[in-house]
């Protein structure tokens, strides 16, 4: 942002000097070479009447030493021919007295009574010349021809030098006008940087730094203020938040295991028909406790954030598929692993063993005896340089499946299926949909050719990774791993 106010201060700087300057030295020059001309040509006409009258009393003889004279005064060179066009005399020994110069333009313009200025280019060593050409005499009849010549390399000399003098004006005019501006937008630059910084540690959690309210324009202080109260109350409502997570994590905890050891010391003296009772209290309550951890799982990755890593979805694929293989077996339904190439993603740590964890357990679930739940990785390539390749896992059952309205519903908190008949707590999709999402991904609900249904995640792939904008942190992660709510 610096270096565009500064350009766009040089840019007008820059503008206004061409606007002056320019035009200046334009009419300098010319108005110094119009006045060199007036100079000139008034000087010729003054030494035509001279020589005129020289003529006139019979004192040819003296027009040499005239013309050497008034060439040594003016830096100039004199040719002086009579009423015929014949040099009289010439202080540049460019034509011998006696030649005959009445065919050339000017002396003939002359001859005709009539003024001649001009320039005359020479060889590059010898540059420009300005010739004046004026006619003596006061009669009809012209009695005398005078040519001036005068180099014009000092005149241009002048003119490069005024050049020169406004080119170093503007270069200081432009070095001042750099400093100031540069001055001017880092002072309003200043609150914005430090209002990007507070920002970037508001990201991070908290902010060390908050932006100062005493500096720059007025608007920037109005919002560094207007920040720093958002800022502030946002971090009071997230350590809120925290507080609120831990606080019920260590006062629901304690009270619920004591009525489960007080509901299980009952056992012994109930009578058999309120046995079923209590064990359905008993399953309600451990249903309670899973709802609890899952609440607390959700808030954490809410409320805090780290990037995430690189993590082998295979790899990861395969051990929890060995985990899970045992309690697979006890209900006859075998767990099938598809797909054992390396497939490196994204993925906050400890995730993905959520992830599968969850969706594996809503499978098992759902799942008959005698069917088989299928873990399938797929690598899906990039869609042009702005859509990165992605990984996908794909966990199929074979149980009932959902209607379209029921996927489109499956991650709201709480809800369950209609003809769900186990007992989870409707937080096992919602917790998955956040750790998938934390990792750049996406996670959706699909029919499953045949019936059941096709639980795809989505994830991008660690050779192509970007900033996360999402994050969590490892040990809410590892919280979130320890828990496993069903659907």
């Amino acid at each position: 942002m610096t270096r565009r106010l500064l350009l766009s201060h040089l840019s007008l700087i820059v503008l206004v000097l061409l606007a002056l300057e320019v035009p200046f030295g334009v009419f300098y020059s010319r108005s110094e070479l119009a006045r060199f001309s007036r100079t000139a040509e008034q000087g010729a006409m003054t030494l035509a009447e001279v020589c005129e009258d020289k003529m006139e009393h019979g004192l040819t003889a003296d027009l040499p030493e005239l013309a050497v004279a008034y060439g040594r005064r003016t830096g100039g060179t004199v040719l002086v021919a009579d009423r015929r066009g014949v040099v009289l005399t010439d202080t540049a020994a460019h034509a011998v007295v006696g030649k005959d110069l009445s065919a050339e333009p000017d002396i003939s313009a002359a001859l005709r009574d009539r003024l001649s200025v001009g320039t005359r280019g020479a060889a590059p060593a010898d540059g420009e010349f300005l010739v004046v050409t004026v006619p003596g005499g006061s009669d009809p009849t012209v009695a005398c021809v005078v040519r001036t010549v005068y180099a014009l390399g000092p005149l241009k000399a002048r003119v490069r030098t005024a050049w020169a003098v406004l080119a170093a004006v503007g270069l200081g005019v432009l070095a001042a006008a750099s400093l100031i501006g540069f001055a001017l937008a880092r002072s309003i630059t200043r609150p914005v940087r430090a209002l990007e910084r507070a920002t970037a540690q508001l990201a991070e959690g908290r902010i060390t730094d908050p932006p100062a309210t005493d500096h720059g324009p007025p608007e920037l202080r109005r919002l560094a203020a207007s920040f720093t109260r958002t800022a502030t109350r946002l971090q009071r409502l997230l350590q809120a938040q925290q507080a609120f997570a831990s606080d019920v994590s260590h006062q629901l905890k304690t009270p619920l295991t004591a009525l489960r050891l007080r509901l299980e010391n009952f056992e012994p003296h109930l009578a058999p028909c309120a046995q079923d009772s209590l064990d359905r209290t008993l399953g309600e309550l451990e249903r309670l406790s899973r709802m609890v951890q899952g609440l607390l799982a959700l808030a954490r990755l809410e409320s805090t954030e780290i990037r995430a890593e690189a993590a082998d979805l295979n790899a990861v694929v395969s051990d929890r598929a060995d985990i899970w293989t045992a309690f697979a077996d006890e209900q006859q339904v075998d767990i099938i692993v598809s797909g054992d190439t390396s497939v490196p993603v994204l993925a906050v740590p400890g995730a993905l063993e959520q992830i599968i964890d969850n969706l594996l357990s809503n499978a098992l679930r759902v799942s008959a005896p005698g069917s088989s739940v299928t873990l399938s990785v797929i690598t899906t390539p990039a869609q042009g340089s702005r859509t990165p390749s992605m990984a996908e896992l794909h966990v199929i059952d074979q149980g009932p499946g959902m209607t379209e309205a029921e996927r489109r519903r499956a991650f709201d908190r709480f809800w369950r299926a209609p003809h769900a008949d186990h007992d989870g707590t409707g937080l096992g999709l919602p917790l998955v949909r956040h750790l998938t999402r934390a990792g750049g991904g996406e996670v959706t609900l699909e029919a499953a050719p045949g019936g059941g249904l096709d639980a795809v995640v989505r994830l991008r792939h660690a050779e192509r990774r970007e900033p996360q904008d999402r994050l969590v942190t490892a040990a809410d992660a590892d919280t979130a791993a320890r828990s496993t709510p069903a659907r």
